[in-house]
């Protein structure tokens, strides 16, 4: 169950909320699946603003519900839908497929990692 000790954040259709709690990518998607979500997956400026709202509350990066595909340089959502909507650092993405999973930086634009990093996980239901 999802013990939520800080602020719930809304946007639009979605509800985001975040443990605290800073594990690798697998760890925090099950830990969203268990609770009945998964990881937060921006697909707006709106929805954007309002993870990095919660990023920027425990100044920790976090992991995006976005990965790389087989394609090597594109990415999607959990559920395989291409991503449409992207905020990328400068010269970013840069992984060429050693990077797979997607982070959040503190200032909101996002960056390829390695997927085995610790990072904050941030829910969205």
């Amino acid at each position: 169950v999802l013990t939520l000790n800080t602020k719930i954040t809304e946007v639009g259709e979605k509800i985001l909320a975040s443990n605290g709690k800073e594990v690798n990518f697998a760890s925090a998607l099950k830990f969203c699946e268990e609770a009945g979500g998964t990881l937060a997956a921006p697909m707006n400026e709106e929805e954007n603003d309002a993870v990095l709202r919660i990023v920027k509350q425990y100044n920790r990066y976090a992991y995006l519900g976005i990965k790389e595909n087989e394609t090597v340089g594109q990415f999607s959502y959990m559920n395989g839908v291409p991503v449409n909507y992207t905020k990328w650092h400068q010269r970013e993405p840069n992984g060429k497929g050693k990077e797979k999973c997607v982070e959040m930086y503190t200032d909101g634009s996002w960056n390829d990692k390695n997927c085995n990093l610790y990072r904050l996980t941030v829910c969205e239901f």
